[in-house]
């Protein structure tokens, strides 16, 4: 018996940071409930990148690289993770939050006939109850939810538990799951990376801009702060509306969701729609012109002024202190 954690590679193989987050979460609950974790890989992964996963707690890896998982499919994961669930006696299912994890959740959810919990914060609470936090009301509350079935699936929030990884070294075994035709009848044909070299949901840091910026040839003060820091940049509706920056780069309740430890804002008012999709994240800096911006009330940080005037005193501060 195990808990098992459902992992996500990105394009290289690698698993990605949130998933890695998700181990270091199911070996804190395999601790609690004195049992080990358990990885279930599926599709192209990187066999160092999955080994590495046994730095975050886990002491075996389920992979399954039949070559028809190649291309995401919730439905033919969701019977995978079905059926390594069976085979490893799971009682504790760990996923983290995604458009593919909470897909994959659901569908396994109901084939397992599993409680499944969406948005969770922390840590369970595993005495005679089985209890979680997790996030409502796009992150404006918080509910505690008991799960009484006899499975149970958690789809976890990004940081939530810091991932820091040791000497540790999972064995890998091979996973050979029977894959049902109706499980394919949709297919994706092809994969194309986004642009920006950085994740938005994989980003530490993120900075992100609104009107503000005036205009799609004023970007530079804020991609060269986002280049000095490393991060990735985004942008509010707004500015994806106008065509300044790239769809990809928008975040908010209708736009990408994201949970960094640093999100910066450069110029943007603060819409109840924006806040939704930024409200995950560690820390947040606020950089506008006007003071009765509502984005201040979110933020851990302001400042009051002119993004063009403050970006580049940043970058070369960053630059100064590298």
């Amino acid at each position: 018996m195990s808990v098992l954690i459902f992992v996500e590679s990105d394009i290289s193989g690698s698993i990605k940071k949130t998933s890695l987050e998700a181990v270091a979460y199911g070996a804190e609950v395999a601790k609690m409930t004195g049992t080990s974790a358990t990885v279930l890989a599926v599709g192209k992964a990187d066999q160092v990148s999955l080994a590495s996963a046994g730095q975050f707690g886990a002491t075996k890896v389920l992979h399954a690289s039949d070559e028809r998982l190649s291309q995401e499919n919730a439905m033919a994961y969701a019977d995978v993770l079905t059926q390594a669930v069976q085979r490893e006696g799971s009682k504790v299912v760990i996923i983290s939050k995604s458009g593919l994890g909470d897909a994959v959740a659901a569908r396994a959810a109901a084939r397992l006939k599993a409680g499944v919990v969406s948005g969770v914060t922390d840590l369970p609470v595993v005495d005679s109850n089985f209890t979680v936090r997790r996030s409502i009301f796009t992150g404006k509350a918080f509910a505690t939810t008991e799960i009484k079935s006899d499975v149970k699936i958690l789809v976890i929030n990004k940081n939530v538990i810091e991932a820091e990884g040791n000497d540790g070294v999972a064995t890998i075994e091979t996973f050979s799951p029977t894959l049902r035709d109706s499980d394919f009848q949709a297919t994706v044909t092809s994969t194309e990376k986004e642009n920006s070299e950085i994740s938005l949901t994989e980003a530490d840091i993120i900075v992100s801009g609104g009107r503000g910026m005036k205009g799609p040839d004023q970007w530079h003060p804020l991609l060269d702060l986002a280049k000095a820091l490393g991060a990735a940049t985004g942008c509010s509706k707004p500015v994806s509306d106008l065509d300044w920056r790239p769809h990809h780069e928008h975040i908010g309740q209708t736009g990408i969701k994201v949970a960094p430890n640093l999100y910066i804002a450069c110029g943007i008012s603060g819409a109840i729609q924006h806040l939704a999709g930024v409200n995950g994240s560690k820390c947040i800096v606020v950089i506008n012109k006007d003071p009765e911006a509502p984005f201040f009330k979110a933020a851990d940080y302001g400042i009051v002024g002119d993004v063009f005037e403050i970006l580049p005193r940043l970058t070369e501060a960053v630059k100064a202190g590298m």
